[in-house]
């Protein structure tokens, strides 16, 4: 049987292919003016799907890199704070080291002690310092907040113990700051174990040479007293810990060591009755509180042997207590450093997962510029045949073999 098409079917079949032939070059040039080939997500669904996940993992990573860029940013601010510090303290320890000199008299010590509180207010300034957005380097959470204030020979803390954290990869985090507890309060003090001080009430000339742990040490509060019942009687010692206990007691002697519950000095010159020296078992102390000691022991001396000895043990202290110190401020340092070298490690891998990211995303919605060519040619020559038949077909008639 003979399926016959009227003219008006012929026409309308002709027309149809070429709008189909129209639409799918249509098709191809916007994939190349987009230079994709999903354009919409009817196209692929499933395609479409994967696309926004890359999109919002690598909308992930570039935050990570922003705070990345933030976080070396702070750390190289508190860096650069803690290098000053780092120079102030060696001043002051050079300071501490000229005053204790013998040659030193009341008023050059004086000297000594104006330039000691000129550098406390520098180490004042340091620990003030901010950052590009006006926030406090050194104060926590209160970033907002001046964290230290100088009142007479004492600084203040206003800040806490808070610390900043920014993600810098899935389940990567990284302290951008370190509170001003920590750098400047937190320092231990004395040879690290125990600390000790001569008694503000002393008329003797002891003073402390050595001190150092001799065992395992009690941790405590102790008190050491030199007792002299009468000027010809030997002078002896009592160590007393924080419950009055006697713990040690014995004969002085100019240069010997005093051995109590793990603890050990050196103590040498020759001390009066009631005289004391206390050993703190938890030694802690502010790098300001010790430079403050010290401007206050410089800055009132007599050319006396009792005011000689009490500078002697002031700086004697000083000095240890500036030596944790800088201890402590290198151990930030250090652990700054090391934050510092995991965000560049870190970097590295997220370029590398951004890279990748990128390659997965250009494999799913990139086109395929060459095979789009070809087959733009190859649309373009069908929709010729299309139109050229269709013009044929519409010139044919019977009256034109009649």
């Amino acid at each position: 049987m003979v399926e016959r098409l009227s003219t008006l079917q012929t026409f309308q079949i002709g027309i149809s292919t070429i709008l189909e032939k129209q639409a799918e070059l249509q098709r191809t040039q916007q994939e190349l003016a987009a230079g994709k080939k999903i354009l919409s997500p009817a196209d692929d669904p499933s395609a479409a799907v994967k696309v926004l996940d890359i999109q919002e993992d690598l909308a992930l990573v570039d935050q990570y890199g922003r705070n990345a860029t933030l976080a070396r940013s702070q750390l190289s601010l508190e860096e650069s704070a803690l290098s000053q510090v780092g120079v102030v303290l060696q001043r002051v320890r050079e300071l501490a080291v000229q005053a204790n000199n013998a040659v030193q008299n009341p008023e050059s010590r004086e000297a000594i002690s104006v330039e000691l509180s000129e550098r406390l207010n520098e180490l004042v300034a340091i620990a003030n310092s901010r950052d590009g957005n006006d926030e406090y380097l050194f104060a926590g959470f209160q970033a907002r907040s001046q964290p230290f204030t100088r009142t007479g020979n004492d600084v203040s803390y206003n800040g806490d113990d808070g610390q900043r954290f920014l993600d810098i990869a899935a389940g990567s985090q990284v302290a951008v700051r370190d509170s001003g507890s920590r750098v400047f309060l937190a320092p231990r003090a004395g040879n690290g174990d125990f600390d000790f001080a001569a008694g503000a009430a002393n008329a003797g000339t002891a003073v402390v040479k050595d001190s150092s742990v001799s065992g395992s040490f009690i941790r405590d509060d102790y008190t050491l007293t030199f007792i002299q019942a009468a000027p010809t009687d030997p002078v002896t010692y009592e160590v007393t810990d924080s419950s009055a206990a006697v713990v040690a007691s014995g004969t002085y002697a100019s240069g010997s060591e005093i051995v109590f519950n793990g603890a050990r000095l050196v103590i040498e010159g020759v001390p009066e009755a009631g005289d004391t020296i206390t050993v703190d078992g938890e030694p802690r102390q502010s790098i300001f509180t010790t430079i403050s000691e010290l401007v206050e022991v410089l800055e009132d001396t007599t050319t006396d042997s009792s005011s000689n000895a009490a500078v002697a043990n002031a700086v004697a202290s000083g000095l240890n207590n500036l030596n944790q110190a800088l201890d402590n401020v290198l151990e930030v340092q250090t652990d700054v450093g090391v934050r510092l070298s995991r965000i560049d490690t870190q970097e590295t891998i997220n370029e590398e997962f951004d890279l990748s990211l990128r390659t997965a995303l250009s494999d799913v919605q990139d086109l395929d510029f060459a095979e789009a060519i070809s087959r733009l040619n190859l649309q373009l020559v069908a929709l010729q045949a299309a139109q050229q038949t269709f013009v044929t077909t519409q010139g044919l008639s019977l009256f034109d073999y009649l």
